[in-house]
C-alpha cells in the first residue's frame, strides 16, 4: 500500500477558534477530512481511514503559552497534557489502533475512521499528520470492564489510559470487554476468536480476567487461562498474565478484605493466587496488579482511596475513575518497563 500522508494545518488556538474547519485530503480519495471545534471548545479531527494502525504526529504550540492533551476514538488517552511556551512549537507522536467497533468489541460501533480530540487547560494545535503504519507492533489487552475502553464517563478502564505513556512505534489494541469471564471470552466469536488471528509474532498480549469468574471453579479457571496463553503462543505472541485490580472494600483496621476486595470468588477460588501459580507453571511473565493496586489503595486509606474508584459518583467500588485508571495504567507501564516487555525507547 502506498504510504500516503494526511496533513491538517490547524495553526490556531482552540480557545480562539473561528469555526472554519481545517481540511486534509483523505488518503484513499474518499473526500475531505476535517478539524472543527466541538460545541464545548476542543478541536475535533476526523480522518476517513480504514481499520489498521496509524502513526500520528502533532505539532503543538502557538503565540501564547499552551497546555494540550490528545484523546482519540472511544475516550482513549493518547498524549498527556503537554506544555508549550509562548511562541514555541513542539512535535509529539504516537501510534493509534483503529478498529471496528472502536471501543468495546461487543459495544456500539462508534464512528468509522480515526477521531482525535485536542483538549487540556489551554489547547494550542499547529498541525496533525496521520500516516499508515501497518507493520507496527501492538500490545493486545484481553480483559473485562476494569480494563476496557469505556464508552461513557465517568467509567474508565486502565487500558483506556495506557496509550498516553507510549511513543510512536507501538499501539495498544484494547479488546477488553465489559462483563466477560474466562468462559465467555473464549466462547464469544467477537472476543478471543477475533483477537487471536490478529496477533503477530512478538506482540505482547496482556490477559486480566477474574472479576466475572464468580462461579468458575479453580480447575476450569486454570484451564481457560491456559487455553488463552496457548492460543497467544500459537500465533507467536507473548502472553502476559495480569492479576485483577482490587475492589475498594476495607476491613475495620484499614486493610482490604481478603475475600471481596482481593478477588476470592463464591466457590472459594483465589483468582490472584491461581494466576500467580499458573504464570510460574507456564513460564509466562506476570504483572501482579492485585498486589500493586492493594498497596496503593491501602496507602491512601478508606477515605482518600474513594477518588480512585466511582464510590462518590456511582457507589461503585469496583470500577475506576479517570484518576484511578490513570494511576493503575502507570503501574502496568512500570512492570512493562521493568520486565522489558516493551522496549524503553517506546516508553514516553
Amino acid at each position: 500500500m502506498r504510504r500516503t500522508t494526511l496533513l491538517v494545518a490547524a495553526a490556531i488556538a482552540v480557545t480562539a477558534l473561528t469555526g472554519t474547519p481545517a481540511h486534509a485530503d483523505s488518503p484513499y480519495g474518499q473526500g475531505l477530512d476535517h478539524c472543527t471545534p466541538a460545541e464545548s471548545g476542543p478541536l475535533v479531527c476526523h480522518f476517513d481511514v480504514a481499520p489498521g494502525t496509524y502513526d500520528v504526529e502533532v505539532t503543538l504550540g502557538g503565540d501564547t503559552a499552551g497546555a494540550t492533551s490528545v484523546t482519540g476514538e472511544t475516550r482513549r488517552a493518547l498524549l498527556p497534557e503537554t506544555s508549550t511556551g509562548a511562541g514555541e512549537r513542539i512535535r509529539r507522536s504516537f501510534t493509534v489502533d483503529v478498529r471496528e467497533p472502536e471501543g468495546e468489541p461487543t459495544g456500539p460501533a462508534g464512528s468509522p475512521g480515526l477521531d482525535l480530540v485536542f483538549g487540556g487547560t489551554a489547547p494550542l494545535v499547529a498541525g496533525v499528520r496521520v500516516t499508515p503504519a501497518p507493520a507496527t507492533p501492538r500490545i493486545f489487552l484481553v480483559g473485562d470492564s476494569t480494563v476496557c475502553d469505556q464508552l461513557g464517563e465517568p467509567y474508565t478502564g486502565w487500558g483506556q489510559r495506557l496509550p498516553q505513556y507510549l511513543k510512536r512505534g507501538v499501539a495498544v489494541a484494547n479488546h477488553a470487554d465489559s462483563g466477560e469471564s474466562t468462559v465467555s471470552y473464549l466462547e464469544n466469536p467477537a472476543l478471543f476468536p477475533t483477537v487471536q488471528p490478529l496477533i503477530r509474532p512478538g506482540d505482547p498480549v496482556l490477559i486480566q480476567l477474574a472479576h466475572n469468574d464468580k462461579q468458575t471453579d479453580a480447575e476450569t479457571y486454570r484451564a481457560n487461562l491456559t487455553t488463552l496463553v496457548e492460543g497467544v503462543r500459537e500465533r507467536g505472541g507473548r502472553p502476559v498474565l495480569v492479576t485483577p485490580i482490587v475492589r475498594r472494600w476495607f476491613n475495620a483496621d484499614g486493610t482490604l478484605n481478603n475475600g471481596t476486595a482481593l478477588l476470592v470468588n463464591g466457590l472459594g477460588v483465589d483468582h490472584p493466587a491461581e494466576i500467580r501459580g499458573l504464570a510460574a507453571g507456564l513460564g509466562t511473565p506476570l504483572i501482579d496488579l492485585t498486589a500493586l493496586t492493594k498497596a496503593r489503595v491501602e496507602e491512601l486509606g478508606p477515605e482518600a482511596s474513594k477518588a480512585l474508584y466511582l464510590t462518590a459518583e456511582k457507589r461503585d467500588n469496583t470500577h475506576t475513575s479517570v484518576r484511578g485508571a490513570t494511576e493503575y495504567a502507570a503501574l502496568v507501564l512500570t512492570e512493562l518497563r521493568a520486565q522489558r516487555i516493551v522496549p524503553e525507547r517506546l516508553i514516553r
